[in-house]
């Protein structure tokens, strides 16, 4: 989390706008826990909803 607040920059952005809105750090970094739990999900159940791929063959 550490290293996605300070490198990307949506989430730099999202720190900002909330950083202005008057939460704390503390809070702030609660609520990019959840957001990148929500992303992970989001991928993980796209990966693998998809029909499944050919059988390894020995």
């Amino acid at each position: 989390m550490l290293v996605r607040m300070s490198h990307d920059p949506r989430t730099r952005d999202y720190v900002a706008r909330r950083t202005q809105e008057g939460l704390k750090t503390k809070d702030i970094f609660r609520c990019l826990k959840r957001f990148v739990a929500r992303e992970v999900y989001h991928h993980l159940t796209s990966a693998f909803s998809g029909a499944p791929g050919p059988s390894p063959t020995a």
